[in-house]
């Protein structure tokens, strides 16, 4: 039996990159899964990959109206909701003096109101369900900083911040809520950035794959305890500490 063999899932910006692995992974391991996405056409693609065991609904994430539909997408189709992973996002970047304003709040929409329109979405079909788990999908730049992508910082600070005040009010609700912090991770959206922008002391980017194990485990009842809590994979990257090599001699 798989570790989410029954479960229903939810998954924002599901279409490509770690929302697809995340669909993939959660199907193999028994789940049946809701790929959300703007990307009709990849998200059915999708979906044809996966078969009986998923849906696809067209979800702009800053739509609230859109959020109710695919919730109530996967409680009609599959009779319930268990999870929802929040994972659509996007980045712009620019020096902070020249940034426009309409750049800015298209990433807050989407990074951050996305990620509360959902959790309010899913709040009541999990509750029904008798508890559940959200998976908010933020980032190292919710960790740390980073120049010139600064509405993208600050919306995974927010992240970060809003997972713990929703954990703390749903828990008794038995709703955990978690945040998933990826490094640089190879995704269609990191497609464009050469491998060695960055040192990461594991010595390679990730896999869309490895960042999926996590939503396995945090959507699976073997994570029943950790609510509220931050989960990073990167490859050491935030652990590191810039320094000369002196490997050498």
């Amino acid at each position: 039996m798989g570790r989410v063999q029954g479960k229903v899932a939810l998954i924002s910006g599901g279409a490509r990159g770690m929302g697809a692995e995340d669909a993939r992974l959660l199907v193999a391991e028994g789940a049946k899964v809701v790929v959300g996405d703007i990307r009709d056409d990849e998200g059915r693609a999708l979906v044809s990959e996966l078969g009986d065991a998923a849906r696809y609904v067209h979800l702009d994430v800053t739509q609230a109206d859109q959020w109710e539909a695919a919730v109530a997408a996967a409680t009609g189709e599959f009779g319930k909701l268990d999870v929802l992973v929040n994972n659509a996002g996007i980045v712009a970047a620019g020096p902070l003096r020249e940034f426009r304003m309409d750049k800015w709040q298209k990433v807050i929409d989407v990074n951050l109101t996305g990620t509360f329109l959902g959790m309010r979405a899913a709040v009541d079909p999990m509750t029904e369900a008798g508890g559940g788990s959200i998976i908010n999908v933020s980032s190292i730049e919710g960790i740390r900083g980073a120049p010139m992508v600064h509405p993208y910082v600050a919306s995974k600070w927010a992240v970060r911040g809003i997972t713990k005040s929703a954990a703390l009010e749903l828990a008794p609700l038995n709703i955990r809520v978690n945040s998933l912090h990826p490094g640089f991770i190879r995704t269609p959206m990191t497609a464009h950035l050469p491998e060695d922008m960055v040192t990461i002391p594991l010595g390679r980017p990730a896999e869309a794959r490895e960042v999926a194990t996590f939503v396995v485990f945090l959507a699976s009842d073997d994570a029943s305890y950790a609510t509220g809590s931050e989960f990073i994979m990167d490859g050491g990257l935030v652990t590191d500490v810039p320094h000369k090599d002196f490997s050498a001699g």
